[in-house]
């Protein structure tokens, strides 16, 4: 097994991808709305997935967060809120907001689980700040790191109990960023006292089973390198202050933050740190030179990867589905 996630190039496995994955086996795949079509052909392909990489816990991956992003979409399926919803409830009724978090997750997972997908790239954890750049923006859970790491908590225990694994992102914060990452590098210039809080929610939830990096450089920690790419951040930082020890995975190698080639940022964010290297377009080239630059994963990143997947507890119900769904509602209505 390679320790890379790779994504797909459409709605079936090419003659090529099936050869190619088999030969490489990397550690997981990650969809997008180009894979996505309908209820039987998604549980299809992740049906083929599982059987071509004989896993039954295979990590297949997707960013299903509610609001504006959302690879499963409408009218095959429903829409979700976004981070946002769930921090206005907070401000009248705390308790009723991390209960509506909890459902709405529990629902997206028996979504995604009912099509054969394991993980999903949420909560975030970013704290959102005055005057960054709305990449993050109604996505963030708000302002305040407590409440991000209580609505976050309740998310991830949502995810598992519908039988999904959540990941935290984007360690160790993309909240105060200026610039959108997929486009440009951005650089937090903030001091280190004043990014505590943007590691609060993190180390709040620090037992969570999968992080997912940022690609942004903080000047406090290393003024040369995002945090993907830093063994600075990633092992001062994300694994002693924060005391995170699951599976850390990066952020989309093909996003226009970082330089080089994409293979060598794979190999780059390996060596920095990283378990697991996220490339998502399912650019043939790229995934080759990846499988080749790529040592085999290692032994602890392996365990931290069962780890993360043995996690999974709940069972899809389509009939539980509407019944969350209904009591989400009541409460964010209260709003």
């Amino acid at each position: 097994m390679i320790p890379a996630i790779f994504g797909l190039s459409g709605l079936t496995l090419t003659d090529d991808e099936r050869a190619f994955f088999r030969d490489s086996d990397p550690a997981g795949y990650i969809l997008f709305g180009r894979n996505i079509e309908n209820r039987e052909q998604l549980k299809r392909l992740t049906d083929e997935l599982r059987d071509l990489d004989g896993r039954d816990n295979l990590p297949i991956l997707i960013d299903q967060e509610g609001g504006r992003v959302a690879r499963m979409k409408s009218p095959v399926w429903p829409d979700f809120p976004s981070g946002a919803a769930f921090d206005m409830l907070y401000e009248r009724a705390p308790a009723s907001a991390i209960e509506a978090a909890r459902l709405n997750a529990m629902a997206l997972a028996s979504m995604l689980s009912e099509v054969g997908i394991t993980v999903d790239c949420l909560p975030l954890l970013d704290v959102r700040q005055p005057g960054a750049s709305d990449v993050i923006g109604d996505r963030a859970l708000g302002s305040e790191p407590m409440r991000v790491a209580a609505l976050g908590r309740a998310i991830l225990s949502g995810l598992q109990d519908g039988g999904v694994v959540g990941i935290v992102k984007h360690i160790p914060g993309h909240g105060r960023a200026l610039l959108d990452s997929h486009k440009e590098l951005p650089v937090v210039t903030a001091l280190d006292r004043d990014l505590q809080t943007d590691l609060a929610p993190f180390a709040a939830l620090r037992d969570a089973a999968i992080a997912m990096t940022c690609h942004v450089v903080f000047t406090a920690w290393d003024p040369d390198r995002p945090a993907t790419l830093s063994p600075v951040v990633i092992d001062s930082v994300i694994r002693q202050r924060i005391g995170f020890h699951g599976l850390l995975m990066s952020d989309d190698l093909d996003m226009e933050a970082l330089s080089g080639d994409v293979p060598s940022r794979a190999v780059a964010a390996i060596a920095a740190g990283c378990d697991i290297a996220l490339n998502c377009w399912g650019k043939m080239d790229d995934m080759i030179g990846i499988a080749d630059g790529l040592d085999p994963i290692s032994t602890v990143s392996r365990a931290r990867l069962e780890g993360a997947m043995d996690r999974i507890a709940g069972m899809h119900d389509e009939r539980q589905f509407a019944m969350l769904v209904e009591q989400r509602d009541a409460l964010l209505a209260l709003a």
